[in-house]
């Protein structure tokens, strides 16, 4: 069932709505998402105390190749029986790694390490080897409950052959604000990714598509874009959002609200909702999408831009909406600072709560529809979509407060910045610019990402930051510091920075090799002159002057 299908089952019989689904049939085809493929070839791993393992594996051995992993204590022997058509190893420590098709175990033997591979893998110890929200597929603890056991079993069997899966995610590692020379940045996808597929790479990040199971969260919280949704693009989407509303206008369709729902669980949830005789209000135009918790910033205040007059996210399905409300309130927090009054974005997940806001018709101000598409650059996106909301904005205010966590804000300096321009260099988004004429330190507040990553690499903890979104002069450079240049007291030769001379001479002033004048007074010299004034004036003992 194709999605306007699919939509016009639970959606109400209305003229303006049943274009807007219709409108779904004019688009073009999706471009393919580049997939992953995995391979079970039979190789089952059973991991669990030997008298539950071994017999589940005598079931087994004869559809699967069966190696039991028995965990005992270090140094016992397990007995198995001769006619035994499975292998048994005793282990103890065990660890767990990999994916379906290729899963990998690692234990100690007399000190010695030893490994196992896997295609599926069945845990049957008292605690699973794998603690995460989503575990990957192929693998199941089921726990003690022999019930749990056996549909875990029926299961695993289903796993034969090549599978594939899309590539739910695309890396751009040059946008990543992770880490630069060791000091930390933004690591908020690694906070919220349920299946440990994106680990810390030195600068970057690094994401493993088999593990990946296509939530697209860290997409959402991701402030560069440097992490990208492909199943559907943000493109695709916003194709979508705009022309079902300009079908949906043209029809005479007013306060259009967009409802965000994920392919599986939230389609399931609508169709119970409609088949308990409870329709989906006339105005209310479904938008179905692999993953909700991939309905990003850019896709919530781009289709209030593009003539929604409510979002609403419905969470259905999702492991955590968190990151989710997080977003909204963002974005809520941008359009009431425009002077956008009401309630424009909204997650919900139980039933009951999505029919009751749906019938609260709450008046917003509708804006008035962008011609521009979404993209799939996501910082460019949010650009025009924040350009078009201040151009119809009821409030124009220099800049607005926005919550912790943004994606946008400014950067201070306080008067212990030396200049070093550290930060600068740190700097993943060229917000913070160093001058190549004179000791000046700018910024572009437009491409900030509040990542942190100056704050963290300045030395003498100078830089502060605020999340706020600045409405004028945004894209223009504006100069945080400069200073005079230091030039040599002997020749007059530029050496740099003042405040970093000065820092220098503050610090060494109390270090034994510079207690005289003399030597505290070479630190402001250049290179060369220091090496002159030591040959001229230094009173130890030369080395031509000593003998024997």
């Amino acid at each position: 069932m194709n999605q306007a299908a699919s939509a016009r089952f639970y959606a109400p019989d209305s003229p303006p709505l049943g274009a807007a689904l219709d409108a779904l049939l004019t688009l073009p085809a999706l471009e393919p998402v580049p997939a992953v493929s995995m391979q079970a070839n039979g190789r089952l791993v059973i991991v669990g105390e030997p008298d539950v393992a071994t017999g589940w594996a005598e079931r087994l051995a004869a559809q699967r190749d069966v190696l039991v992993l028995a965990l005992v204590g270090a140094g016992v022997a397990v007995d198995v029986p001769e006619e035994a058509e499975y292998l048994l190893e005793p282990v103890s420590d065990l660890e767990l790694a990999g994916h379906l098709g290729a899963f990998s175990f690692t234990w100690q033997v007399g000190g010695q390490s030893k490994t196992a591979e896997a295609d599926v893998v069945l845990d049957l110890s008292s605690e699973a080897l794998l603690k995460r929200v989503e575990l990957p597929p192929g693998y199941v603890a089921p726990g003690r409950d022999p019930l749990d056991q056996a549909l875990a079993v029926i299961d695993l069997l289903a796993f034969d052959g090549e599978f594939e899966k899309p590539r739910y995610v695309a890396v751009n590692d040059r946008l990543c604000a992770h880490s630069r020379s060791q000091k930390s940045g933004c690591s908020n996808c690694l906070e919220v990714c349920a299946t440990e597929a994106i680990v810390s790479a030195g600068n970057t990040i690094k994401l493993d598509p088999y593990l990946c199971q296509g939530c697209g969260t860290c997409t959402t919280v991701c402030p560069s874009g440097a992490l990208a949704y492909q199943f559907p693009r943000v493109a695709d989407v916003g194709l979508a959002i705009k022309v079902q509303l300009k079908a949906y206008r043209d029809a005479g369709g007013v306060d259009p609200c967009l409802l965000f729902h994920s392919a599986e669980a939230g389609s399931k949830q609508l169709m119970a909702l409609k088949r308990a005789g409870r329709s989906l209000p006339a105005n209310v135009i479904p938008l179905e999408v692999w993953s909700a918790d991939a309905v990003g910033l850019d896709l919530l205040l781009g289709s209030v831009a593009l003539g929604a007059s409510r979002v609403v996210v419905l969470g259905a399905g999702s492991h955590d909406t968190a990151p989710l409300r997080k977003q909204a309130a963002i974005g809520q927090a941008v359009l009431n600072g425009l002077g956008f009054a009401g309630e424009y974005l909204h997650i919900v997940e139980a039933e009951s709560d999505l029919l009751a806001l749906l019938a609260d018709r709450s008046p917003t101000v509708t804006v008035p529809p962008a011609d521009f598409r979404l993209l799939a650059d996501k910082r460019t996106t949010l650009e025009f979509v924040i350009d078009h909301l201040l151009r119809h904005a009821p409030v124009q205010d220099e800049a607005l407060a926005l919550p912790a966590g943004a994606p946008f804000g400014s950067v201070a300096v306080s008067d212990a910045c030396t200049l070093c321009m550290s930060c600068a260099g740190a700097c993943p988004a060229s917000a913070l610019k160093a001058a190549a004429d004179a000791p000046r330190l700018s910024f572009i507040e437009r491409n900030c990402l509040q990542c942190g990553l100056c704050a963290n690499t300045c030395p003498e903890g100078a830089i502060s930051l605020t999340p706020r979104l600045l409405l004028k002069d945004r894209r223009q450079e504006r100069i945080l510091k400069e200073a005079e240049i230091f030039c040599c007291t002997a020749c007059g030769k530029a050496m740099g920075a003042k405040p970093i001379i000065d820092n220098m001479l503050a610090k060494l002033s109390g270090h034994s090799m510079f207690a005289s004048p003399e030597a505290l007074a070479r630190l402001s010299m250049c290179s060369d002159c220091r090496v002159i004034d030591l040959v001229k004036n230094e009173n130890s003992t030369k080395a031509w002057e000593m003998t024997e």
